[in-house]
């Protein structure tokens, strides 16, 4: 797997360098908008205003109670309601955000970034996009970050907790990597088309397994995007994510996790179902042009 570093990256000379390939950059985003705005307005202005290098600028506003939407169309993004794309796939989750963006988009390489990051930095999207450029052999690029403890409260506690072991166990190839959870990562069109994407917070985990499962080691890269601070969710919080995470790598190894609608049990709260769905890869969509056929 190759490893890049963000200050590998000069965003004028990657723009130099990528040709006439596109590049899109889709933020999933759920009632997020005291920081998407500015994420939105760093990106339009580091790398589309002063250095053309992204083509298309995407929010994808998942059934948000907020203003998600209105500050990330106001700061010049286009924002996508995921209740009106695709309206037979009605579902919610991370990875239907994710799975809608790729299907509005039309660029050669897509990158995702999250939408909840704070002291945002531009140069998490150009490293990605950099390392997509600049190596061609590569077709799925993750980012890793230290992540710095926010009022009392470690980072990457399903990652450490959950993710990781479970990599160990079932796909000990990838405990490589160092974010597997990572919500900054993007690929190649051909390749991501050709990807089911889970339908939740599994989505993370999932796309890395699938990805290495299509193009193997040498088809992947990990870009080390320095430090990267973001809203710390409480454990009970993080309890469903994790389950979604186990049950998306366990479903990729085989291992049975029952029945298509887990119930996560927890004294003192109520039982939450926990769906496990996939969204089919794009180019099985008839409706989807098939770019790379």
């Amino acid at each position: 797997m190759l490893r890049t570093a963000h200050g590998d990256f000069d965003p004028t000379g990657i723009a130099s360098r990528k040709g006439d390939r596109t590049v899109a950059v889709c933020l999933p985003a759920r009632d997020e908008e005291a920081t998407v705005g500015t994420i939105v307005e760093t990106l339009r202005r580091d790398l589309q205003e002063e250095v053309p290098l992204i083509d298309e600028l995407v929010v994808v506003d998942d059934h948000s109670g907020d203003a998600t939407a209105r500050v990330a169309q106001d700061a010049g993004a286009r924002v996508v309601d995921a209740r009106t794309t695709l309206p037979a796939y009605t579902g919610a989750g991370k990875g239907a955000a994710l799975w809608k963006s790729l299907h509005e988009t039309t660029s050669d390489l897509v990158v995702w970034v999250d939408a909840d990051i704070t002291e945002f930095s531009s140069h998490f999207a150009a490293a990605l996009i950099g390392t997509l450029v600049e190596h061609p052999e590569v077709s799925f690029v993750k980012g890793a970050y230290d992540r710095p403890l926010v009022e009392g409260e470690g980072g990457g506690r399903v990652t450490e907790l959950v993710a990781r072991p479970a990599l160990a166990m079932l796909f000990p190839e990838l405990t490589v990597v160092a974010q597997p959870l990572a919500g900054e990562y993007g690929g190649r069109r051909e390749l991501l088309e050709r990807l089911p994407f889970v339908q939740g917070y599994g989505v993370d985990i999932a796309l890395l397994i699938d990805a290495h499962r299509s193009v193997g080691m040498a088809g992947l890269a990990e870009v080390d995007l320095g430090v990267r601070r973001h809203r710390n969710r409480t454990i009970g919080q993080l309890g469903p994510q994790a389950a979604e995470v186990l049950r998306a790598a366990l479903v990729r190894a085989g291992v049975p996790t029952g029945d298509e609608h887990l119930t996560l049990r927890r004294p003192g709260l109520e039982p939450l179902a926990l769906a496990h769905d996939e969204l089919p890869p794009l180019v099985e969509l008839e409706t989807y042009p098939r770019r790379s056929d």
